[in-house]
């Protein structure tokens, strides 16, 4: 059995809104790699052989994931990439290195004079986020609100875990209710993980694991 066989990985999902590909391997180790980093560290030939680093590539999102037999995975992204073909042992350097092969393609970029994003959307982008909050059970009452229209700095508040902390901060004395341990998130009317990314316009439900409320933090 060779290495490659060794490191097929047990699990392999999507997260398309957060932009994010979990690979959990058979030794215990899960990776939560971006689609943009994945998509500059393409095997490709194209993107291999080339002297210059893959720019513009911050929002760049995967549309479509094959299986190579039982080896690799082949990556379709949504600007038309889709010749990479990533070995389990590909997948598994990309995690184990992440933050070293991350660190080295911005070293590049900003070598070649290069950035992540489009220099068109540089000016576009929005100083707030502005998602309406709905909450649910026991919270409606201990908060004495079902929904609410917020508007956050977007340069803090950019994944729900984020969002939790800020809604527990304006919810002073009653934020602890807001604990990522006592909710579970809706985005959109699917369930979220902590790192979903939000957009404007955003309907975010906001549901109690347990229909007793937690007891408040001893001060």
């Amino acid at each position: 059995m060779s290495q490659n066989d060794n490191l097929q990985p047990e699990e392999i999902k999507l997260h398309q809104k957060s932009r994010l590909l979990t690979i959990r391997f058979p030794d215990g180790k899960t990776f939560h790699l971006p689609c943009e980093y994945l998509r500059v560290c393409s095997p490709a030939a194209e993107v291999v052989a080339s002297d210059l680093p893959e720019a513009g590539k911050e929002k760049v999102n995967i549309v479509n994931l094959e299986p190579q037999g039982t080896y690799a995975l082949r990556i379709e992204f949504d600007d038309g990439h889709d010749t990479g073909i990533y070995s389990w042992e590909r997948l598994y350097d990309l995690g184990v290195n992440q933050e070293k092969y991350w660190q080295d393609y911005l070293d590049k970029l900003k070598a070649h004079g290069l950035d992540r994003g489009d220099s068109e959307d540089q000016g576009d982008k929005a100083e707030t986020l502005s998602v309406k909050i709905m909450y649910f059970n026991y919270l409606v009452n201990k908060l004495g609100i079902q929904e609410e229209s917020v508007s956050l700095p977007a340069s803090r508040v950019k994944t729900v875990q984020d969002l939790l902390k800020a809604l527990a901060i304006r919810k002073l004395e009653r934020g602890y209710l807001l604990d990522q341990e006592h909710v579970r998130v809706t985005v959109n009317r699917q369930f979220a993980e902590p790192f979903t990314l939000l957009e404007n316009g955003d309907e975010v439900g906001i549901v109690p694991n347990s229909p007793n409320p937690p007891a408040p933090p001893k001060t």
